[in-house]
């Protein structure tokens, strides 16, 4: 019987895990740590719960499709809500947008708080979802390093579209072509947060990111984001998935081009046919192939941004706030250059609030929030962190007081910073996403899923087809298409 190993446990390799089992291999998953899920974790403290790591859920049918495959009702396992109002944006000039999950509300609130029309923002809707179309058939949910790939006629109707999908401007010019008042450039700029990258030089083809939000939907799950892991690795165990937590992968085995194992314990070698990497790829060559060669032009690309994040317990019940909240900076342009260019962060930054305990009951004592703060930040380049997190918290406070008129009343806290989510999760230079998707080529500059050595593939957000959770639960389905 041929049996597979997988490295790592972040959303990607536990879904890389059940689509293997599910064609009737062993699989053990190896994970560092004493628990499961990567980035995607949670942590409680004196009755708070909080989810670490992502927190904006969209497109759940990719993890259902993983309870399906294997014969498995999801709502069985994990229930989510699609939440009415996807996020609540406010500006400095006293402007609040409640960006509606239902596309004729969000346009009503467009027309009444913007000097845009709903014609504009029309017209934007048809345009980001063609580029999704689009750029889904060619690398979504598609490898572009499999030659027979291009042979087939929805990637070929792609490529002959490759002229629509906004690769030649950026995502701030091609949002200036739609609308002219600044704070709605800026709302729909910010997607570029969810993969690291600048609006002012990342291709608009990211602007598809909105279109996921808006069109498909914005959802929370029910038990919180770490359900989906807990729900996951249940289902994996199911179909006989094992799991090795605190053991930490040294070396991948590669003999006559072709794998054959992993050292684990420092001298304990195990045997495997196939070998799935879900660690960061960059460390991934580094530490587990350091005598094979390696992709330098790939590994060596710029790193995105990161994120500080505080994450607060606080007393008191703020009705003004929902699960998603965004405060925006006053200057987009100085936080950029701060960020991207002068590698700091701004005095006056964009601050993303999550309140998970606005819909999951439990999170919270009554009476009582969590909330998970973001601001973005460089990596890790040596900076002063201490320091920095000082600055960030007093700006950060400064900018709820004055533009919520909120003082929070925080009864513990706990930071998590560039270095931090480099220790934690072994990501290269604490960027949370991987490489910089700010290039026009970015997309085509990511690791296949499919390694040059034998037996050998990757999963995750560093690798094809990018970062976040759907992302990554693409990788899994694409590199099983190359399984073999």
């Amino acid at each position: 019987m041929k049996n597979c190993a997988v490295i790592g446990s972040g959303i990607a390799g536990i879904a890389s895990a059940i689509r293997i089992a599910a064609m009737g291999l062993k699989v053990d998953v190896f994970e560092a740590n004493d628990y499961p899920g990567g980035k995607l974790r949670e942590k409680e403290v004196d009755g708070f719960r909080f989810d670490m790591g992502p927190s904006v859920f969209t497109m759940p049918h990719l993890i259902d499709e993983l309870f399906t495959l294997c014969g498995k009702n999801p709502r069985d396992y994990f229930t989510y809500t699609r939440l009415p109002t996807s996020f609540n944006y406010a500006f400095e000039d006293g402007t609040q947008i409640n960006a509606y999950g239902n596309a004729d509300l969000l346009a009503k609130e467009i027309v009444e708080k913007t000097d845009d029309s709903e014609e504009s923002f029309r017209a934007y809707l048809k345009d980001i979802s063609s580029k999704y179309e689009i750029t889904k058939e060619v690398f979504i949910e598609n490898s572009l390093h499999v030659l027979s790939n291009y042979f087939t006629t929805r990637v070929a109707k792609g490529l002959f579209n490759f002229h629509k999908i906004g690769a030649f401007e950026s995502m701030d010019k091609a949002n200036k072509r739609f609308f002219k008042d600044p704070n709605l450039v800026q709302l729909f700029n910010h997607y570029a947060f969810y993969v690291g990258s600048n609006p002012m030089v990342a291709p608009a083809t990211l602007n598809m990111i909105q279109h996921l939000v808006i069109d498909k939907g914005t959802y929370i799950p029910d038990r919180g984001m770490y359900s989906i892991i807990q729900a996951l690795v249940k289902l994996a165990e199911e179909v006989g998935v094992t799991f090795h937590y605190n053991t930490r992968v040294e070396e991948i085995i590669v003999k006559n081009g072709r794998v054959a194992g992993i050292r684990i314990d420092k001298d304990k070698v195990l045997a495997y046919d196939r070998i799935v990497n879900n660690m960061d790829v960059y460390h991934a060559y580094h530490k587990l192939l350091p005598n094979e060669p390696k992709p330098e032009r790939i590994l060596n690309q710029p790193k995105s941004s990161s994120i500080i994040g505080f994450y607060w317990s606080v007393k008191g019940d703020h009705k003004q706030l929902g699960v998603h909240n965004m405060l925006f900076s006053k200057d987009e342009n100085a936080e950029y250059n701060a960020v991207f260019d002068q590698g700091t962060i701004c005095n006056d930054p964009s601050v993303y609030i999550s309140i998970t305990s606005k819909h999951v009951k439990g999170d919270a004592p009554d009476g009582c929030e969590n909330w998970f703060v973001i601001i973005i930040a460089p990596n890790d380049k040596g900076q002063s962190w201490d320091q920095l997190v000082a600055k960030a918290k007093k700006n950060v406070l400064a900018k709820i007081d004055r533009m919520l008129h909120i003082n929070p009343d925080i009864q513990h806290e706990f930071v998590l910073t560039p270095p931090k989510i480099k220790e934690n999760y072994a990501s290269a230079f604490g960027a949370v996403f991987g490489n910089s998707s700010n290039s026009k080529f970015a997309a085509f500059l990511r690791h296949s899923n499919r390694s040059k050595i034998k037996g050998l593939y990757f999963v995750g957000g560093t690798v094809h087809p990018g970062s976040g959770i759907p992302m990554c639960l693409n990788s899994a389905k694409i590199m099983t298409k190359m399984f073999h």
